[in-house]
C-alpha cells in the first residue's frame, strides 16, 4: 500500500512536468505511512491536490480512499476541472 500512495504521488508530478513550456510555482506534499496530501500549481494555469488515507491498517480489508481534483486551460481559453473519488 505504501508502494501505491507514493506512485500516486509521483504519477501526479509526473503529469506535471509533461509540459516543457510551463514551470511549477508551487508544490507541496506530505507522506507518512498511512496517508498523503499533494497539491501543486503551474505556470500555464494548471493545479490539483489529492488526499490519500490507508483504512482497516493491518487486517485483511485494508483499502485506500483517494479524493482529489485537478485543473487546466483549455485551447479554448476554458478552465477545466475533474474531481475524483476512489478506493482501492
Amino acid at each position: 500500500m505504501k508502494f501505491l500512495i507514493v506512485f500516486v504521488a509521483l504519477f501526479a508530478v509526473a503529469f506535471v512536468d509533461a509540459l516543457p513550456e510551463a514551470y511549477i510555482e508551487n508544490l507541496e506534499s506530505e507522506v507518512g505511512p498511512e496517508s498523503y496530501s499533494f497539491n501543486f500549481k503551474t505556470s500555464d494555469g494548471q493545479q490539483g491536490e489529492a488526499k490519500g488515507v490507508l483504512n482497516n491498517v493491518g487486517s485483511d480489508h485494508e483499502s485506500l480512499a483517494v479524493k482529489g481534483s485537478f485543473s487546466y486551460v483549455g485551447d479554448d481559453g476554458k478552465t477545466y476541472e475533474v474531481t475524483y473519488l476512489f478506493t482501492i
